[in-house]
């Protein structure tokens, strides 16, 4: 028998010891390091109302300190719509990462945005608007609550039927954008996302909520970093969609009263009548103001547009200290964009059924570990190059559907090019593509044409399309647009 050498025999057991230790903490899975994600969402935000960046009016102390502290993008556009309900095509867009056309024909059957991060794992949330229909929601989420709807007309108290907001006299009528009374903002009707005893997701029937939109969807999500997050490894996404600032503009007073209608400004390209009819020029949303238009409503909506945007950014500011007091903000990216924008009297016009930049650009702010503090970029890109940003961001294959290309090169500062040419379609009405030097717009309805030196004129006023200079260029910005039309699948047949 051979005798084992003492020495030799403690060591054994120490590095069985150590092995079995080793074993154990094995069992015990490492805390996720994989990224959280946190995407703020806005309506109708046009890319000029955020203070720290281009708009000293309009007060926005949350929303400033998120651009000090990420990559701030000057150059975001949407690439059009097939409604006048503009948002709806933005958000297909985005939820696909596919190309106008493509989303039109139901891309929702192809792999959602947030359906690959609940794939991989990720605590995935949504509360706000949403308006892609309950379907891909239940498809992309697992959790959600109070899922708000497209927008929320605001009712006159004593005619149920007849919608109160419109500012079409001098005497601005009775309404009142803080009081509850006139509905909209302030009496929501949501859903939620439930489990049923099978364990089957569905979707609620709408009930109301008494409370603010923006308040209302600002709870919830503090609620869900209190109660999923905080105390969770799993790594979380969130979708919070605000219906701010989208009409009714409703806010609490103390909001309304920092925008009195003599501190608002006129913008230099406010005219009371566009020039020409540019295909919807009787639309709801330019209905909002009498036809032409007046000095005095457009101070007094301007107000209330900027009022309701303070409103959100407080809002957004309890939910980043929320996400501050989680722990997890280190290993959060934080996006901030909206669908579209607003002209809100710019060029005559006050909705966003136009191809003008105030109505195709939107902000978009990317914050979050490893990225510049401060940077502002102004490469042209499209909102729904979130989604494939986000899958790099995380470390997903980004799904072979998505047309859209991701912004991740750019974020790390390997290159700094975005698209040279961005396309925009409205409609059959509408069709525009603009690089960083030039604007063209088509209207197929009237035969109209503008050509803009963005350069030169930034907010769109000389319409270059028969200037002897700038024929050559024409020339060429009609072969973009061909081009452009060939590429997102565009078969609408424009005379050049």
């Amino acid at each position: 028998m051979k005798i084992i050498n003492p020495v030799t025999l403690k060591l054994f057991l120490g590095l069985f010891l150590i092995g079995c230790v080793s074993a154990e903490k094995k069992e015990t899975p490492e805390p996720d390091k994989r990224p959280n994600f946190l995407f703020i969402f806005t309506d109708d935000q046009t890319n000029e109302s955020i203070n720290a960046i281009n708009n000293k009016e309009v007060i926005t102390p949350n929303l400033d300190k998120l651009a000090n502290s990420g990559v701030v993008f000057t150059h975001c556009f949407n690439q059009g719509s097939w409604s006048g309900a503009v948002c709806i095509a933005s958000r297909a867009m985005l939820i696909s990462g596919q190309y106008l056309y493509a989303a039109e024909r139901g891309a929702a059957q192809d792999p959602l945005w947030v359906e690959g991060f609940t794939n991989a794992g990720y605590e995935t949330f949504l509360t706000g608007k949403w308006h892609n229909k309950d379907a891909t929601a239940l498809k992309s989420f697992k959790y959600a609550e109070a899922i708000g709807g497209g927008m929320y007309e605001s009712m006159h108290p004593e005619h149920k039927w007849h919608p109160a907001y419109g500012r079409p006299t001098k005497t601005n009528n009775s309404w009142k954008p803080w009081d509850p009374i006139f509905t909209g903002h302030w009496t929501p009707r949501v859903k939620d996302i439930i489990y049923d005893e099978n364990g089957t997701k569905k979707v609620t029937e709408r009930y109301r909520a008494e409370q603010h939109t923006s308040e209302l969807y600002a709870d919830r999500a503090i609620n869900f970093l209190q109660t999923k997050v905080k105390d969770s490894d799993d790594p979380f996404f969130m979708y919070v969609s605000f219906n701010a600032p989208h009409d009714p503009r409703q806010s609490p007073k103390e909001f309304v009263d920092m925008y009195p209608p003599e501190n608002i400004s006129i913008p230099e390209n406010f005219v009371e009548q566009h020039p020409f009819d540019q295909g919807d020029r009787r639309i709801r949303d330019e209905n909002l103001a009498s036809h032409p238009r007046t000095i005095e409503q457009l101070k007094v909506q301007r107000g209330e547009y900027y009022a309701i945007i303070s409103h959100a950014d407080q809002q957004i500011g309890r939910i980043l200290k929320a996400l501050e007091e989680s722990g997890k903000a280190d290993n959060t990216y934080i996006i901030f964009s909206s669908d579209h924008g607003l002209a809100m009297g710019r060029h005559g016009l006050y909705g966003k059924q136009n191809q003008y930049d105030h109505s195709v650009r939107m902000p978009l702010i990317i914050a979050g570990p490893g990225l510049e503090a401060g940077r502002v970029e102004d490469a042209l890109v499209y909102l729904p190059c979130v989604f494939p940003t986000t899958y790099d961001l995380a470390g997903l294959d980004i799904p072979e559907t998505v047309d859209f290309k991701s912004l991740n090169s750019i974020l790390q500062k390997e290159e700094s090019e975005g698209y040279e040419n961005i396309f925009g379609a409205y409609k059959n009405l509408q069709r525009m593509v603009r690089t960083d030097k030039h604007k063209l717009i088509v209207y197929p309805h009237n035969g109209m044409q503008q050509l803009f030196d963005i350069e030169k004129d930034p907010e769109e006023m000389n319409n270059l399309i028969n200037d002897p200079n700038y024929q050559s260029v024409k020339q060429e910005m009609y072969q973009r647009l061909k081009e452009q039309q060939q590429e997102t699948g565009d078969t609408l047949k424009l005379e050049l």
